[in-house]
């Protein structure tokens, strides 16, 4: 976090501007950013909604998605990098909303979401659609 907190990401009401979104700063060093976050009820992915709204000049290149089920609250930040993946890579563009189902992989239900985020830069908002999984 440098701009932003990442806590923005999932905030109910639209971005109202950079500073209502989540901002890192440049890096200077090997990797990326990334956050973890744990979803409301675990259940399956089934379109993802990155928001880039205001970030114009300084939104990521591109994003990824790992997700998991984990139950119980082990040390998700030390395995969230081996978690599968349930969006390759893809390319972002600058102050839009941009919408992926078909790119999604089905990784099974899930509870934590890892976003990451190439090289650097803002995203406004995340959204994750799907089903709750019923059989917890």
């Amino acid at each position: 976090m440098h701009f932003g907190d990442m806590s923005h990401l999932i905030a109910a009401d639209p971005p109202a501007g950079m500073a209502d979104g989540w901002e890192t700063r440049r890096r200077r060093e090997p990797g990326n950013d990334w956050v973890v976050l744990r979803l409301r009820s675990p259940g399956r992915v089934r379109r993802a909604v990155i928001d880039t709204r205001f970030f114009k000049g300084n939104h990521p290149a591109r994003c990824s998605l790992r997700a998991v089920d984990a139950p119980g609250d082990d040390d998700l930040q030390a395995s969230s990098p081996e978690w599968p993946l349930l969006l390759p890579p893809v390319a972002l563009g600058p102050d839009q909303v941009q919408w992926f189902e078909h790119q999604l992989r089905d990784v099974g239900p899930v509870s934590h979401v890892r976003l990451d985020i190439f090289p650097d830069g803002g995203v406004a908002r995340l959204r994750l659609l799907g089903e709750v999984e019923e059989s917890r």
